[in-house]
C-alpha cells in the first residue's frame, strides 16, 4: 500500500550534515520513494547549500508564506531541489534570517524558533498543497513539536484528521531544553495546559519530551539502544517518560550502499570486493602517503582508523590511557579524522607530535577522507560510551575494515565478536567502559592480524553482511502501516 509521508528533518545528506541524522534522512527518503511511497521531505535551506547545483525550483504555491511565532511575524518560501546522486527531490524551507548562519546549529537566543519555523513550514506547506499525510515523521528535538501541534495547533484542520505521528530518537543526549519563556512561541496561552507541567515547574521546556509524550509511535535507531534508553544510565532523564509509553521500537539504521561500497566508491581511485583484498592493501599504501605517513615502512603495520566527533559520548576519554600505552608496546599506525572538544583535539595533536611517523590527526571533517580511511584502514576503532546506532562500523564491515567496538547500542546489534573455534564473527567487541577494555580489544585485534587465515576469514565475514536500507526500510513500513491501520478520526 502506497503511503503519503511528511518527513521533517534538520539534516539531509549530502546537503547538510552534522551526524548520522543526515545519512538516515537521505537514505530513508530514497528507499521509501523506491518502494512507491509519496514522501515530502522538508529541511532548512541553510546558507551553506549551493542551490545552483541542485536544480532548485520555487514551488509555486509555497512562496512568501506568513507564519507567526510567539508574536513575531516571519515568512518563508519553499524550493524543490534535486538530491545529489539520486533521483529524489526534497523541499528546502527558505528563510534567510533563520537559516543563513555560520553552521547548521548554534547557540543564539532564537535557536528554538529556527526549527519551530521548519516544523510550521511542513504543516503549512501540506495545507497549501492539499497534501494529507498518512504519516508525519519527525526527527529529534528539532522537529519534536510536530506531534504536539498535530494534537493542538493544527487539530482543527480536517486535512490532518487521519495523520499519525512518528518521532525518531537519533540521540537522546540532545533534547532541546529551553527556558519556559518560549511557551508562547510553541502554543498560544490558552493551549499552555498541553505543555509538560512538571518541566514548567522545574523552569524549563524540553522539546524532545513534548514529542515523546504526544507522538503516536516512538522509534529509535537500534534495538539495543531502545532498551538502554529506558534505564537511568542511558536515558538522560527521559527514562520515565519513555517507560510510560509502553514500548519504543528500535530499528537498526541501514547503509546507503550507493554511497558506501568499495566496489564503486566514487572517492577511491581503485575498487575492490571480498576477492580483491590486494587492492585494499594498495589503497592502504596510498592513504598512508596521502596523510604523510611513510608507506613503505608503514604498510606492514596494522593501520587503525577513526572518523568521529571528538566528544565524550564517543569514548575518547578511554583513549587517554589506552592509546599511549598501546603505541609504546605495539607497532601500529593510527589515522584519526575528527574535531570537537579542545581537550580531545589537543590529545590527538600531542599523540601525533609524539609519534610523527605513526600517528596522523586530521582536524575537521572531509567526506572524501572519511571514505579513504574506511577503505585503507585494517581496523576501525569505536570505543563509545553510548552509541544509538553508529554507521561507521557498518561502513567498515562492507569495506573489510575490522570494527573494534564496545558492546553498546547499535554497535552491539551489528558487530559480533570473532570466535576462533567456529570462525564466526565480524569484529572485536569489548564490554567494560574502561581503558583496560580498550587495550584488550586493541591487542586482541593486532594478535589476530598476525594470523592471516583467521584475519582473512574475519574480514570476509564482515564483507558478506548486508545492512542495506532495502532490508531496514521494511521495518519503517511496518510501523507506518500499523499506525495507518489503527487510525480513525483523531479525538
Amino acid at each position: 500500500m502506497s503511503l503519503k509521508i511528511c518527513f521533517v528533518t534538520a539534516e539531509l545528506a549530502p546537503l547538510a550534515k552534522a551526524g548520522g541524522l543526515a545519512d538516515v534522512s537521505g537514505a530513508l527518503l530514497k528507499s521509501l520513494l523506491a518502494r512507491g511511497h509519496d514522501v515530502r521531505l522538508f529541511m532548512p535551506a541553510y546558507g551553506s547549500i549551493d542551490l545552483t547545483k541542485l536544480d532548485a525550483q520555487p514551488v509555486g504555491a509555497l512562496q512568501n508564506l506568513p507564519v507567526t511565532i510567539g508574536g513575531q511575524d516571519v515568512s518563508f518560501s519553499v524550493l524543490s531541489v534535486q538530491v545529489p546522486n539520486s533521483t529524489a527531490r526534497a523541499y528546502l524551507v527558505d528563510c534567510p534570517q533563520y537559516f543563513h548562519r555560520a553552521g547548521i546549529y548554534g547557540n543564539a537566543a532564537d535557536e528554538h524558533r529556527r526549527f519551530l519555523l521548519l516544523t510550521h513550514a511542513a504543516f503549512i506547506s501540506c495545507q497549501h498543497l492539499s497534501f494529507a499525510p498518512d504519516i508525519l515523521h519527525c526527527n529529534d528535538w528539532h522537529t519534536a513539536a510536530g506531534p504536539l501541534w498535530l494534537r493542538t495547533l493544527y487539530q482543527w484542520d480536517g486535512l490532518f484528521e487521519h495523520t499519525r505521528s512518528v518521532l525518531t530518537i537519533h540521540n537522546i543526549g540532545y533534547q532541546g531544553v529551553f527556558a519556559p519563556t518560549i511557551a508562547d512561541d510553541l502554543l498560544p496561552p490558552h493551549m499552555h495546559p498541553a505543555l509538560h507541567q512538571d518541566d514548567l515547574r522545574a523552569g524549563q521546556i524540553n522539546l524532545l519530551r513534548l514529542g515523546l509524550v504526544y507522538a503516536d509511535m516512538i522509534t529509535t535507531v537500534s534495538p539495543t539502544y531502545a532498551r538502554e534508553i529506558m534505564t537511568p544510565q542511558y536515558g538522560h532523564g527521559m527514562e520515565s517518560t519513555l517507560s510510560s509509553r509502553l514500548n519504543v521500537v528500535g530499528i537498526l539504521n541501514g547503509v546507503d550502499y550507493d554511497e558506501w561500497d568499495p566496489r564503486h566508491d566514487r572517492y577511491l581511485p581503485l575498487h575492490y570486493g571480498a576477492n580483491k583484498l590486494g587492492t585494499k592493501a594498495k589503497l592502504k599504501e596510498l592513504l598512508l602517503e596521502r596523510v604523510g605517513l611513510e608507506p613503505a615502512a608503514a604498510a606492514r603495520r596494522p593501520l587503525i582508523g577513526m572518523v568521529t566527533r571528538l566528544a565524550e559520548q564517543k569514548g575518547i576519554d578511554l583513549l587517554f590511557d589506552a592509546l599511549p600505552a598501546t603505541l609504546a608496546e605495539r607497532d601500529f599506525n593510527l589515522v584519526v579524522l575528527g574535531a570537537g572538544e579542545s581537550r580531545y583535539e589537543h590529545f590527538f595533536q600531542e599523540l601525533q607530535q609524539q609519534y610523527p611517523a605513526r600517528v596522523k590527526h586530521a582536524r575537521g571533517y572531509s567526506e572524501e577522507l572519511s571514505h579513504w580511511i574506511e577503505a585503507g584502514s585494517d581496523m576501525f576503532l569505536m570505543p563509545s560510551r553510548y552509541e544509538p546506532c553508529g554507521l561507521n562500523q557498518l561502513y567498515s564491515l562492507r569495506y573489510g575494515t575490522v570494527p573494534i567496538v564496545r558492546r553498546t547500542g547499535g554497535l552491539a546489534d551489528s558487530v559480533e565478536h570473532f570466535d576462533f573455534v567456529t570462525g564466526t564473527g565480524t569484529g572485536i567487541v569489548f564490554n567494560d567502559y574502561d581503558a583496560d577494555g580498550v587495550r584488550w580489544a586493541l591487542n586482541t585485534a593486532m594478535d589476530l592480524y598476525q594470523q592471516k587465515s583467521h584475519w582473512r576469514r574475519l574480514v570476509q565475514n564482515g564483507m558478506a553482511k548486508d545492512f542495506s536500507w532495502q532490508h531496514q526500510v521494511g521495518e519503517y513500513e511496518r510501523v507506518y502501516q500499523q499506525l495507518v491501520d489503527s487510525a480513525g478520526p483523531r479525538a
